[in-house]
């Protein structure tokens, strides 16, 4: 790890920047490695990943249980950092990391079986089989908002199957990035197969060309994934996106209102608003839309926004002031177009990134906060004359990541989740889930994600071995 003091003078092109979203104090700078220092992590690397990739799959399996291991003995420090770079609540953060962990002992009981040769029965003698081998190093363009549980759910599958991993993580959460590294390596694993790059976009393109990397993974913006897709598009490369989201919470007038607005409002307000898969339009079939959006406005008032290290507070800051600005744009063009204010709408004054728990009413396709992706505490709410019309509204979107739907009736909602244009939908609420189920978006939300078995086979050679019966 590089580090250096930031100075009035110090271009802030060639570092990343880690600074308390709640308080605006400056945590830590990290110098961007020099042309010398990516090469060398690049061959670190590579060397690593040939002798991860010939590891048995029981030393791996023994290192990700050393690895969960250090996630909960760790977990009070590495909740604090992720409170301190991007101001989830310090509850939030502890659930993250145990989420890692849970994740990372998932995949060490499930892995091995996923990815073991599977026998291929053939009309005659012959013995046919297909493996699932490792293909290089992948580098991950990962987002702040989950510093350690997005990196994770890359990294595990990605390495149980014997591949390398390169971290380029966001900016403003080096530090998170830097102890997952730790853990990693403190875990037993080669030192150099799990490793940080820190660089500018130029240098970021030349890496996704290098040969050395075999395949490209990013979780962030269309904008982002439309730049790095193309990099790698033209070096033949595969690429792995999830991308934004706008999904809708629709509410059809035979639904429980009360479940349906404590499920809403968690759905939009967690971690201050900065989901990819959260609800943020709610449109509503008109019967019910008074009764839910009184009860809706009423429990956001509830939420308690404030320092994140209070347990009594439930909405921290956003992560940076250039997204709170963002929001704060797209809730007044939204205004200016006709939607009305029903709840917030302003930054909160003082230290920190702090925005009010906002409802927008009367909003419809055409202003902002109904056509882009909102990335903070603001909900749209969207009235439709009917059924047909909620899925119509819902449809109209850019977007398909995900989708919630609230009916008593099961069977016609089964139904109406085949026509929405979303990667999942989710009715009446969050069930259990399991990590074979596919978690992937459409459109512009990105691809790559539709396979199961939590993405253990995505990043590997589907080798067939056809062994015919000599006599």
């Amino acid at each position: 790890m590089s580090s250096q003091t930031l100075t009035s003078n110090t271009p802030v092109l060639n570092v990343a920047v880690s600074r308390d979203p709640a308080t605006d104090q400056l945590l830590e700078t990290y110098a961007f490695q020099k042309p010398d220092e990516v090469e060398s992590l690049l061959s670190e690397n590579n060397a690593a990943f040939r002798l991860w990739r010939a590891t048995p799959m029981s030393g791996r399996v023994e290192a990700y249980r050393r690895l969960s291991a250090i996630l909960r003995e760790r977990s009070e420090s590495l909740a604090a950092v992720i409170t301190a770079e991007m101001g989830k609540t310090l509850a939030a953060a502890r659930a993250e990391v145990e989420k890692c962990a849970t994740t990372i002992d998932w995949i060490a009981s499930n892995g091995p079986a996923i990815l073991a040769d599977e026998p291929v029965a053939t009309e005659n003698d012959d013995q046919v089989h297909v493996s699932y081998l490792p293909i290089g190093s992948i580098l991950a363009v990962m987002p702040w908002n989950f510093p350690l549980w997005q990196v994770i759910r890359a990294s595990g599958p990605i390495m149980l199957s014997g591949n390398g991993f390169i971290l380029k993580h966001a900016p403003n959460v080096m530090g998170s990035a830097y102890a997952l590294q730790d853990a990693y390596e403190s875990a037993g694993f080669p030192k150099g197969l799990f490793v940080n790059l820190l660089a500018d976009n130029e240098t970021v393109a030349t890496v996704i060309e290098d040969d050395r990397v075999a395949a490209v993974t990013l979780t962030g913006s269309m904008r982002a994934g439309s730049a790095v897709s193309a990099i790698a598009g033209k070096a033949l490369k595969k690429t792995l996106l999830e991308l934004g989201g706008s999904d809708a919470f629709i509410v059809l007038a035979d639904a429980n209102i009360d479940l349906a607005v404590k499920a809403g409002v968690e759905a939009r307000f967690q971690n201050a608003g900065q989901v990819c898969l959260a609800a943020k339009r709610f449109i509503l079939e008109k019967p019910i839309a008074e009764e839910f959006t009184q009860k809706f406005i009423a429990a956001v008032k509830n939420l308690k926004v404030g320092d994140p290290l209070d347990p009594q507070n439930s909405v921290g800051p956003m992560a940076r002031k250039d997204l709170r600005d963002e929001l704060h744009n797209q809730v007044e063009r939204t205004l200016a177009a006709g939607a009305t204010l029903l709840l917030g709408g302003k930054k909160v004054e003082g230290r920190g990134n702090f925005y009010e728990p906002t409802i927008l009413g009367e909003v419809s396709p055409g202003m902002a906060a109904f056509d882009e992706e909102t990335f903070g505490p603001v909900a749209a709410i969207t009235l439709a004359d009917n059924i047909e019309h909620a899925i119509e509204l819902a449809n109209t979107s850019d977007y398909g990541l995900g989708g919630n739907l609230w009916t008593a009736d099961i069977s016609r909602a089964q139904r109406i989740a085949r026509r929405l244009e979303t990667g999942g939908v989710f009715i009446n609420g969050f069930s259990a889930t399991n990590a074979r189920i596919p978690v992937g978006g459409v459109k512009k939300s990105g691809y790559g994600r539709e396979l199961s078995h939590f993405g253990l086979r995505e990043f590997t050679n589907a080798q067939a071995v056809w062994a015919k019966k000599v006599d």
